[in-house]
């Protein structure tokens, strides 16, 4: 049946239908990059960077984890309130470390940084639940 305008409702109902279906999932990918500084033996500087993915990541599950929301869908928010949780779902999947120390006239000083490079993780949201999930390439 078309209208008056000669569109056809048809194509424009399942359009609707897929758009809030995918709507409903709340499924993103994100692209998450971490950098933890330590500088003689104290936290010198701390960084997550969180982004939505701007086209479709590549590759399988490698591994999961799942936090509980309470009515929020800012991811960046859900993990800083789980931060020791995720820091060490990020450990198992594989940061960079990077040592230094020096010695001038007597004095020690070392460095150490721990770094996730960028990734593309697959995050669902459901009513009560989020799940992050590392795709691997």
């Amino acid at each position: 049946m078309r209208s008056r305008d000669g569109n056809n409702y048809r194509s424009f109902a399942i359009f609707s239908i897929i758009f809030f279906y995918s709507l409903a999932l709340n499924a993103g990918e994100y692209l998450i990059s971490y950098r933890y500084v330590v500088k003689d033996m104290k936290l010198f500087n701390e960084s997550l960077q969180i982004s939505r993915a701007m086209k479709k990541c590549t590759g399988r599950v490698q591994s999961h984890i799942q936090f509980e929301h309470k009515n929020t869908k800012n991811l960046l928010k859900i993990i800083s309130q789980n931060n020791e949780s995720f820091i060490d779902f990020i450990h198992k999947i594989g940061l960079g470390i990077e040592y230094k120390s020096l010695t001038k006239n007597a004095q020690y000083s070392s460095t150490t940084i721990l770094t996730l490079k960028t990734r593309c993780f697959k995050v669902d949201f459901n009513d009560y639940f989020v799940k992050i999930s590392s795709l691997n390439n």
